[in-house]
């Protein structure tokens, strides 16, 4: 946690000192970030850092969680524009289209999130997702409580392993057009813009068969194409 004289910063400072963090985060991990880094591009002594933060660890954890904070506060004034009726389905994939967008779009956030989902620390991996992943799961949950209600989602689904499941997709849509090697069978990564978005539903579409119907007019294949190859004889 922060300290008081930390609370008691300038905003413009604040905004400086993260920025600059964010950078030396994003681009170099937890490990090998350096805080002579950060102070140096803040315009502060590095003996200022730890009168913010009591060390390296408190102070990456509370980068992770503010760039989290600072990319759910964009998608929810994006959600407030959408319409609450529309089929969870297509909510989902227009969320996925913004998402994308949005992490294209701003390189710090970006490299942010790729420090706190590939650090291979497990103490400091665990001690960085766990505000991020209650940050998801807290946005998500209502609009998936909702789709229940309105019978986009299975009454009997279990709406904890949907949650997860989006999750741990989000991350992987965020950073996989842009880094190479994350991606598996459904390439992400120096494809088109289409075929990216295209992937991504089909990626999405695999989560959401288990959990509920399609709206009316959607084929499974005309939501996430290509069709696969179908094995005769």
């Amino acid at each position: 946690m922060p300290t008081s004289t930390w609370d008691n910063l300038s905003a413009e400072r604040r905004e400086r000192v993260l920025a600059a963090a964010m950078r030396e985060f994003g681009r170099c991990g937890y490990s090998a970030g350096s805080l002579n880094a950060v102070a140096r591009e803040a315009g502060v002594a590095k003996g200022s850092l730890f009168q913010y933060f009591p060390d390296k660890l408190d102070f990456f954890s509370y980068v992770a969680e503010y760039t989290s904070i600072r990319v759910r506060n964009q998608m929810t004034r994006w959600l407030a524009s959408i319409d609450p009726e529309r089929p969870f389905f297509e909510f989902l994939l227009e969320l996925v289209d913004a998402w994308m967008r949005y992490y294209a779009e701003h390189p710090l956030e970006r490299g942010v999130t790729a420090a706190t989902n590939l650090e291979l620390d497990p103490q400091v991996r665990t001690a960085v997702r766990a505000p991020v992943n209650r940050i998801y799961v807290n946005t998500i949950r209502p609009f998936a409580e909702r789709a229940v209600c309105r019978g986009d989602l299975y009454p009997e689904a279990d709406l904890d392993a949907f949650i997860s499941l989006l999750v741990l997709l989000l991350p992987h849509l965020a950073l996989a057009p842009h880094l190479p090697g994350l991606d598996v069978s459904v390439p992400m990564y120096g494809v088109s813009d289409e075929s990216r978005a295209d992937a991504a539903r089909r990626l999405l579409l695999g989560i959401y068969v288990g959990f509920g119907p399609l709206p009316d007019g959607n084929d499974v294949w005309t939501v996430a194409s290509p069709r696969p190859a179908v094995a005769t004889g």
